[in-house]
């Protein structure tokens, strides 16, 4: 599971550090792809792989599944981080994501999302206190 926040940052060849306590669950090869709220999506291969099953269930005749599926893929990108757990993050994805050099890195769960610091600061900022009001279950029976 991927959890917390981390701030490295992309190097002068496009590419990132992963933190640390990512790296062994990613060192096998990772997928990254376009994100809501342009950040970027980091999975796990076989997780990755999991996702793109469950596409291939969705109905052909849905112009929005197809336009999804269509954004998702073709922007997505196999990689294997290098021995100092360095991955390049490709040009399209970095200019999707307003990547320039300061980056933060969050745990989701079963991905990792990297977003410029400042699309963070600003998402963050907007969300949080909503998040901290929030008295409904937006997720039923989780708590």
């Amino acid at each position: 599971m991927f959890l917390g926040t981390h701030t490295p940052r992309l190097d002068d060849k496009g590419r990132l550090f992963l933190p640390a306590k990512f790296r062994d669950k990613l060192a096998g090869g990772l997928v990254m792809t376009r994100g809501q709220e342009r950040c970027l999506y980091v999975f796990p291969i076989d997780e990755f792989v999991k996702i793109t099953q469950r596409f291939q269930e969705a109905p052909t005749s849905s112009k929005a599944a197809r336009d999804y599926m269509r954004v998702f893929l073709s922007g997505a990108s196999d990689e294997i981080p290098d021995k100092q757990g360095r991955v390049t993050v490709p040009a399209a994805l970095r200019q999707y994501a307003g990547l320039d050099r300061e980056c933060t890195v969050i745990g989701t769960g079963s991905r990792v999302e990297v977003w410029d610091t400042a699309a963070w600061e600003e998402y963050l900022a907007s969300t949080e206190q909503a998040f901290a009001d929030q008295s409904e279950e937006v997720i039923p029976g989780l708590m």
